[in-house]
């Protein structure tokens, strides 16, 4: 716990200022003497309402947190109900009707706040999985088993060997109520899911246990004489109580709403503090109670025994906490996300790379199926990745997929996997994926370039004749050879920017009427190309004469300006074995085709 935080914390916030001068005047007041049972029941319900207010605030504060605003709803009636107790047997006390002894009524009302709030911390949610929700279970056990050591030495144990009936079932009651609380506690404290910080929760805590244990221990050491030093043992522990909780919405107002349980993530100590206090309580049961000198050799050897254990046990603990800080301020860094899928296909684990590649935080991916976010079309290659991983165990494998990102885009990422289903601490296949999204843009823009024409985007020749070596060899192709008649005028009387409009014009009619199929391309110049996988002769001569017909179709070059173009079309058709000679039969028809139109039009 941060003292010197604290401490400033209570100069700057009035109300944790009004709440430790109220602690220093009760001291004083009380151990002056004038306090009597009167006072302490009025104090008692002022302290009430004041963890009534600040819970109110905390429900207020937790607005959109289910569960954290039910715990500090719940806080909240345990608080009313403790002030309608304590308040009822105020009056009673200033009408000289009862002394310090509670009423049934207050006893009532108090058991009804302690089991709204017992039950609000057994239903609260449980962290952890595993063989991590088992350690979280054993430090609790050990915990309460010293709750429990303490309850029997402080509370039971003379109860029971005086034999007063209605004191043990009080003993009895006072004890199991106790103890219920230390496991609701516990498991907010240990499980890392409570709604509060670990400082205000520990200072909340110790009040609540206070309240049970502390008049009995002072009366225990100092005898009855003294009822103003039991009333102020009474009332300093309720006074921690309000205290924690304006603490606590103090560090939610500087942290935001969500700051709370994160930090409670390490391990707890608490198991260990138990086993000293335990140790501790031994040592002193054997000073006042006595012992023979063997019962204090063993005694002693225990202790001494359990504090060498216990000193190894927190610098292995200390150690492995550095390097957990470690290994998670490496992951926190590293720019390659980190995934670890079941056998299920489940995303198991994921690293916090994972908001900068895909948008999605950690929790988003964890429990979610990662075919789900990778694309349809690459969903094949994950599969036979994982069957090549599942073949060789322990060997790598990689492969290129697009995975999707929030914004609905995808994301390529070169994923390197190795199958550890076999090793138990891992149980999955773990995915180590970089994001390749830019260097793959390049790279196919890149590749665009190399086998297209700049000017039209249609296929240029390397493509053409790489797609040509493409189709089976049993198939038929045909090639159309496009020559444009009339294009050196447009050039030389409107200029290349004219020229360039014309190409781009009959590019687009050329792609359009190749069809999904067929591949438009542009040989350079005014010489374009059609490839017709799997067409006969008479589909490629009818395609011809669409060419030719749509582009004689005017062109507009400017706003007011329109040309006209002809097109002479040589078809070849044949085998793809063969690519070369069809090209040249393409081109020997296309010039034939040229030279009839020509001869059939001598202006030109």
């Amino acid at each position: 716990m941060d003292v010197t935080g604290t401490a400033r914390r209570f100069r700057a916030d009035p109300a944790l200022l009004a709440l430790g001068v109220a602690g220093v005047v009760l001291a004083l007041w009380f151990l002056a003497g004038p306090g009597g049972a009167t006072v302490s029941w009025a104090v008692q319900t002022a302290l009430d309402v004041s963890v009534a207010v600040f819970s109110w605030r905390l429900v207020r504060a937790t607005a959109g947190r289910r569960h954290a605003r039910r715990f500090w709803w719940a806080v909240l009636g345990a608080g009313v109900a403790c002030t309608l107790g304590d308040g009822y047997q105020t009056i009673l006390a200033v009408l000289h009707r009862s002394g310090h002894q509670p009423s049934v009524v207050q006893t009532g009302f108090v058991v009804l706040g302690m089991v709204i709030a017992i039950v609000a911390m057994v239903c609260h949610p449980l962290g952890g999985t595993g063989r991590q929700r088992l350690r979280l279970w054993l430090d609790a056990i050990t915990v309460l088993a010293a709750v429990a050591v303490f309850l029997w030495y402080f509370v039971l144990a003379d109860v029971l060997a005086d034999g007063n009936h209605a004191e043990v079932v009080a003993a009895a009651a006072t004890s199991a109520v106790m103890l219920l609380l230390s496991v609701g506690l516990l498991k907010l404290l240990l499980s890392g899911t409570a709604p509060f910080s670990w400082g205000p929760g520990l200072l909340a805590t110790t009040g609540v246990a206070g309240t049970a244990i502390a008049a009995s221990t002072v009366t225990l050491l100092i005898g009855a004489d003294n009822p103003s030093v039991i009333y102020l043992s009474q009332l300093l522990p309720c006074l921690l109580m309000p205290v924690g909780l304006r603490w606590q919405e103090l560090r939610m107002r500087r942290r935001g709403p969500d700051a709370g349980p994160a930090e409670n993530r390490r391990g707890s100590r608490l198991p260990y503090v138990a086993v000293v206090a335990v140790q501790l309580l031994l040592v002193a049961a054997l000073t006042t109670r006595g012992a023979e000198p063997q019962v204090w050799g063993v005694s002693v050897g225990a202790v001494m025994i359990t504090v060498l254990v216990l000193s190894r046990q927190m610098a292995a603990f200390t150690d492995n906490e550095r390097l957990r800080e470690w290994f998670q301020s490496v992951l926190q860094h590293s720019s390659d996300l980190t995934l670890v899928v079941g056998a299920d296909g489940l995303v198991r684990f994921a690293t916090p790379a994972a908001r900068r590649i895909l948008g999605a935080g950690p929790d988003q991916l964890v429990g979610t199926l990662l075919a789900d976010r990778v694309r349809p079309e690459d969903r094949p290659l994950l599969a036979s990745l994982v069957t090549r991983l599942a073949a060789e165990r322990g060997a790598d494998a990689d492969a290129e997929l697009r995975l999707r990102h929030t914004d609905g885009s995808y994301r390529w990422l070169q994923v390197v996997g190795v199958d550890l289903t076999g090793n138990p601490s891992v149980q999955g296949i773990v995915f180590n994926a970089r994001d390749v999204t830019e260097a793959r843009r390049l790279h196919d823009e890149l590749s665009h370039r190399a086998t297209h024409d700049p000017l039209t985007g249609l296929a240029n020749r390397s493509l053409l004749e790489q797609r040509l070596g493409e189709v089976p060899a049993g198939e038929t192709v045909s090639v159309l050879l496009v020559d444009l008649d009339g294009f050196k005028p447009v050039n030389d009387r409107y200029g290349h920017h004219a020229g360039d409009q014309v190409l781009a014009a009959v590019a687009d009619r050329l792609a359009g009427l190749a069809g999904g199929d067929g591949l438009a391309a542009r040989l350079g110049g005014d010489e374009f190309a059609v490839l017709l996988p799997g067409a006969g002769g008479d589909q490629a001569e009818a395609l011809a004469a669409r060419i030719t017909a749509a582009v004689g179709d005017p062109i507009w070059v400017t706003a007011t300006q329109e040309v006209t173009v002809g097109a002479s079309v040589g078809v070849a058709t044949g085998s793809p074995r063969d690519a070369g000679q069809l090209l040249r039969d393409a081109d020997a028809a296309m010039y034939r085709a040229k030279a009839v139109r020509r001869s059939a039009s001598p202006q030109r």
